[in-house]
């Protein structure tokens, strides 16, 4: 046997719904047997202006606030560099010729061997010329 709610009567609203309305879940009303979905209050385009501004100046306080905290600790990491950089200067230098010799060794493992540019330039002169002649 099914349950019957509240015997209040409902009023559905079975035409469509307007674009940029939040769709509502469907009623099925056991009383009059009808399906639908209840009338929806009237939403003030105004109060979600208000709203969406809101949340925008938020994300923006948000965004500011990051960028305000990104460059403190670029600046701290700068001035931690130059203190070390003072206090340890050969072994900086060692540091840094020691990174470009990685970086130095991994392209030319990395690149295929090459002829010097002028010697190509060379070689394909010369073919040029035998196929004239």
């Amino acid at each position: 046997m099914p349950r019957r709610k509240n015997s209040e009567t409902t009023t559905l609203d079975t035409s469509r719904a307007k674009l940029g309305e939040p769709v509502p879940k469907a009623i099925i009303d056991t009383n009059t047997a009808s399906v639908g979905i209840p009338r929806q209050p009237e939403q003030d385009l105004r109060v979600e202006l208000s709203t969406l501004r809101k949340q925008i100046d938020m994300l923006q306080q948000q965004v500011l606030e990051a960028g305000r905290s990104a460059k403190d600790s670029a600046g701290k990491a700068i001035h931690q560099t130059e203190a070390v950089v003072k206090h340890y200067p050969l072994a900086t230098v060692m540091l840094v010729a020691a990174v470009a010799g990685v970086f130095a060794f991994a392209s030319h493992i990395s690149s295929p061997r090459r002829e010097p540019s002028a010697l190509r330039d060379v070689r394909d002169f010369y073919d040029r010329m035998r196929q004239r002649i």
